[in-house]
């Protein structure tokens, strides 16, 4: 007999009814060191105060009118984005999945404005765009593909890395390139900065529009605002999401003037996208994350975790490989297989996230402190202990 919860996840025998900053409680009372923190979406930890007071105070006033009606927390995150990116404007949805529909269909309908016929988009080998008809096209790989088709046509994936690939596929009928700075699902890849400098210049070149997914790796999960700013490049077209919410449902897609030309009214919408109870969360994080201290702390605290997790690679040469990520997105490459880490980090109440060519994330929540990244490293410590008694 199927269960009431479609079984399409493959879940943990763990539930938690409580939390609190990088802390997970179970209802027997067992707390659970979150280094995953919900797949890098709780960027500022469990019922951070400040984000509870904004959600309480709008849940006592309104929660729902519909875009048919001016939203003032949507203006207020809207402005917030604008002021500090280089965005001219924002569309909000309720996810990453969402943002990718708009971006794939913002870039498509930029050049049917110009009359010309440019539809192919170039993405990558490993990436994720969400699980929507175009998101798992854009991706393109078996396991996102099997059993769902006819896939939407239009995507090209080219392998990760390979910039001979790149430029000659990005000719002048290209409508767009696609692609993750750090790729999260696909094991912690990052772009290295020449490389999104040149992408960026060949896009300039052939007119291609630059979509960024920054779904994972924005809202400071880095060390800055967002990934792509290391490299001093900017995108035409950026989707976000997880980390913008702070916990709540919320994505965003955040385009320049000219990229954004062809969405006028009734081109795109969205019942409960910038619903005023997301908004005034949303709003909030952007207030906490442009604070002068934020991010510094954040780059404080992702050198002591990476550090860390070096020596760890050092002390335990069979288990660990290389580190990789930035700022507070980081990977380690395992020699076991990641879900034995996964399951043994259960066993030393730590909660770490999987993910491809056989790595292990860490996504901790931006504020994380000292103490507890201190005390995450003893627990991989004792992960790996553990495992080497068994290889």
């Amino acid at each position: 007999m199927i269960p009431a919860i479609l079984p399409t996840y493959n879940r943990a025998p763990l539930s938690f009814v409580n939390g609190e900053g990088a802390w997970l409680w179970t209802e027997d009372g067992t707390r659970y060191l979150d280094m995953g923190a919900g797949i890098a979406v709780n960027a500022l930890g469990h019922a951070h105060p400040a984000l509870v007071e904004a959600l309480t105070e709008q849940a006592g006033k309104l929660w729902h009118v519909s875009n048919l009606y001016d939203i003032p927390n949507q203006q207020r995150l809207a402005q917030l984005l604008v002021d500090n990116t280089f965005a001219d404007t924002v569309f909000f949805t309720n996810s990453g999945t969402e943002s990718c529909e708009l971006a794939v269909k913002m870039a498509r309908k930029y050049w049917s404005e110009k009359g010309e016929d440019r539809t192919t988009i170039l993405t990558f080998e490993g990436a994720f765009h969400g699980r929507s008809s175009a998101a798992i096209a854009a991706a393109g790989s078996e396991k996102m593909i099997k059993g769902f088709g006819p896939v939407l046509q239009g995507f090209v994936q080219l392998r990760w890395g390979d910039a001979d690939a790149l430029r000659a596929a990005l000719t002048d009928d290209v409508a767009a390139v696609l692609i993750e700075p750090i790729q999260g699902e696909g094991g912690i890849r990052v772009m290295p900065d020449a490389d999104l400098q040149a992408l960026r210049e060949m896009c300039d070149e052939t007119g291609a529009l630059l979509i960024l997914d920054e779904v994972q790796c924005g809202m400071g999960r880095t060390g800055l605002l967002f990934a792509h700013e290391w490299a001093g490049v900017t995108p035409d077209i950026m989707m976000v999401a997880k980390g913008i919410g702070g916990g709540f449902p919320l994505g965003a897609v955040l385009a320049t003037e000219n990229a954004a030309a062809g969405m006028t009214a009734g081109t795109h919408g969205s019942t409960y996208g910038g619903n005023p109870l997301a908004c005034a969360v949303g709003a909030r994080v952007m207030e906490l994350m442009t604070e002068d201290s934020f991010l510094p702390r954040v780059n404080a605290a992702a050198g002591r975790l990476r550090q860390g997790l070096e020596g760890l690679v050092a002390s335990h040469p069979q288990i660990f490989g290389e580190v990789r990520g930035a700022g507070l997105m980081l990977g380690i490459k395992a020699r076991v297989p990641a879900a034995e880490l996964v399951q043994q980090a259960y066993a030393q109440h730590l909660l770490t996230v999987p993910a491809g060519d056989n790595v292990l994330r860490l996504l901790p929540p931006l504020n994380i402190t000292d103490d507890e990244i201190a005390a995450a490293l003893d627990r991989l410590d004792a992960v790996a202990t553990a495992l080497e008694r068994v290889v």
